[in-house]
């Protein structure tokens, strides 16, 4: 019996193909066509679209870091459920990533310690325990490593899919539902507590849930990579949108460019998935960075003259 995935890839496959006769490349192609790469172009694509609107809620919320932290505590559950040869190594990280931001945000919420403090210590510390854990049980799991660092979309199988659409779809319906509790505790936090809004609930729930999407990353981007996607086209999209709104119809957009351009170089110069992908990204970044700063200038010349 197929689960969310399954059933996305069986319903959207047929397009795939009919796609694949107009798609460049002499490899790229196979992405449509064959289902073990039509499944990872499915988990691209939906990753794309839930990091792009969770990037605008973490970057209005200052929380940009959280992401990079998150994906480095995700690795050290990996590392656990490869040395315990669990089935599914992606639910070990889940399960530790997902105890990494409740901690870090009570920790944050108490004036324990501020919020990036207790994410360096947690970055820094679970990325050194997977390494460590690796080298002293690893034995012959180490050639799976760098999928999980730096991405690889082969490592991508039926229940890694529903894994990632069951927290695509959850994090959407979530950040939906709280839009404007996260926008309000984002703008004023002790205004919104006033007007009865639950700010340290809504903090948690959303904490949770950028735990659940980082970890759906890492077999697309990679631990390290983590940022190219969740960060970097909100953080584009922050350049050119006039609203908030506009911006998450803008980082959808830039999203989809460097995962659909990425991927196309990865596959025809025979590159890694995930650094392709975050290079595009920041080309892109870089690309519309200096276009806004060309014709603020220009505009302000204008107006100067005028």
């Amino acid at each position: 019996m197929r689960m969310l995935g399954g059933w996305l890839l069986t319903l959207l496959s047929p397009l795939m193909e009919a796609i694949a006769p107009v798609v460049p490349g002499e490899v790229f192609p196979f992405f449509f066509t064959m289902e073990l790469f039509q499944r990872a172009l499915l988990a691209a694509t939906v990753v794309t679209v839930v990091s792009a609107v969770m990037g605008c809620f973490l970057l209005i919320r200052n929380m940009a870091l959280i992401g990079d932290g998150l994906a480095h505590v995700s690795f050290g559950g990996v590392a656990v459920g490869l040395v315990m040869s669990f089935y599914s190594p992606m639910l070990v990280a889940l399960a530790f990533s997902m105890i990494a931001a409740i901690i870090i945000h009570e920790l944050q919420e108490r004036e324990i310690l501020t919020g990036d403090t207790a994410i360096a210590i947690f970055l820094t510390g679970m990325l050194a325990f997977g390494l460590v854990a690796l080298r002293l049980w690893g034995g012959g799991v180490r050639a799976d490593i760098d999928g999980y660092l730096f991405g690889n979309l082969l490592l991508i199988d039926e229940a890694s899919l529903d894994l990632i659409c069951i927290i695509g779809v959850v994090a959407l319906v979530l950040l939906g539902l709280m839009r404007g509790g996260l926008l309000a505790t984002a703008v004023d936090p002790v205004a919104a507590r006033v007007q009865g809004i639950p700010v340290r609930f809504i903090g948690l729930v959303f904490s949770m849930l950028t735990a659940a999407v980082v970890v759906s990353m890492v077999q697309v981007i990679g631990v390290l990579l983590v940022t190219a996607l969740l960060v970097t086209p909100a953080a584009t999209a922050q350049l050119v949108g006039k609203s908030f709104r506009s911006c998450m119809a803008w980082a959808q957009l830039f999203g989809l460019m460097s995962v659909i351009i990425g991927l196309y170089f990865s596959a025809e110069l025979g590159t890694g998935s995930g650094s392709m992908i975050a290079l595009v990204s920041a080309i892109i970044f870089a690309s519309v960075g200096l276009i806004t700063t060309v014709q603020k200038q220009v505009f302000h010349r204008n107006e100067n003259m005028n």
